[in-house]
């Protein structure tokens, strides 16, 4: 399957338009909950699993130097994960879902599809993390309108990176789940085609970039992912994975952001012993799963470009 190029119109009304909300769907835990417990899962419909999943992601990280904070997001089961959810990281590669999202919901706005060189970019960006057509659609979007697509989308704990330095946007866990809610469901900042579209890009990812929580999901789901890792002079390595599953008994999205990691391998290991766990307990123990992801060569170079990169903690 081919990503599907450009967009319908927009088909919400106009009094939609400034919440991002998803009526049908239910709130996530608030910022101000994530901030104030250490970890927890719920679920009403599911108490059991929630608390198996609270004990298990624990236990995933245990001995581990590496600083996480987990999302989980499953709304068909009713139930959420947030561990230190409000925590803030450079983003590195993360924010390019972002910006596509903006550059999505822009067409919309302008009633038009993507151009060939929008499309081209976008492919770019999410399959292969191409900097440069990042570059590119950070410059074209602008701060203004990146920031009107985070209102749109709730991310009020999304800090934009300074100039052009994408990589140093401040995202936390919550947000990126929100901005995952947005790919997977029916809402009011993007339609149908353009979340088909986003989703398509992630799902094509070049294998050299699928590791992280795609580990230990079940082979018959399609995994959407967007992964991305820098070394800073503080804090170490970040490395992060963020994707939705979809298919049978999918639906549901992994957000796990780190950094204080000695090396990228350590960070990928950290986040998928974690992702390893949450596919197991969500999907009942499947033996038919997607395997842990072995270091390779690429993975000794950051996917920011930063040679003046200001040394911000």
């Amino acid at each position: 399957m081919r990503p599907r190029r450009g967009l319908t119109r927009v088909a919400v009304a106009a009094a939609l338009l400034g919440s991002a909300s998803v009526p049908f769907l239910a709130p996530l835990a608030s910022a101000a909950t994530a901030a104030v417990t250490p970890g927890a899962c719920r679920s009403a419909p599911h108490p059991a699993l929630a608390a198996r999943l609270a004990r298990d992601i624990r236990a995933a990280g245990r001995g581990r130097v590496s600083t996480v904070s987990v999302r989980v997001d499953d709304p068909r089961r009713g139930l959420e994960c947030w561990f230190h959810g409000a925590r803030q990281y450079d983003s590195a590669s993360v924010v390019k879902v972002i910006i596509l999202g903006a550059l999505l919901r822009k067409a919309l706005d302008r009633h038009r599809y993507l151009t060939s060189a929008e499309d081209a970019e976008a492919s770019a960006m999410i399959t292969i993390s191409d900097n440069n057509a990042a570059s590119a659609l950070w410059a074209e979007l602008g701060h203004r309108y990146l920031r009107h697509f985070l209102n749109l989308a709730g991310m009020k704990e999304t800090v934009l990176g300074p100039g052009g330095y994408w990589g140093l946007t401040q995202i936390t866990a919550h947000d990126e789940v929100l901005l995952l809610r947005l790919l997977l469901h029916k809402n009011a900042v993007l339609d149908a085609a353009s979340r088909r579209y986003a989703l398509g890009l992630m799902a094509h990812v070049t294998p050299s970039q699928r590791w992280g929580v795609p580990a230990g999901a079940p082979t018959r789901l399609t995994v959407h992912v967007k992964n991305g890792w820098l070394p800073r002079p503080t804090h170490g390595w970040r490395v992060h994975s963020i994707g939705c599953f979809t298919g049978r008994g999918g639906g549901y999205s992994i957000v796990v952001l780190t950094q204080n990691n000695p090396t990228m391998a350590y960070g990928v290991r950290t986040i998928e012993a974690i992702a390893r766990v949450i596919h197991r307990d969500l999907n009942g123990g499947t033996t038919s799963v997607i395997a842990p992801s072995r270091a390779a060569p690429s993975w000794g170079t950051p996917d920011e470009h930063i040679p003046a990169l200001p040394n911000v903690p």
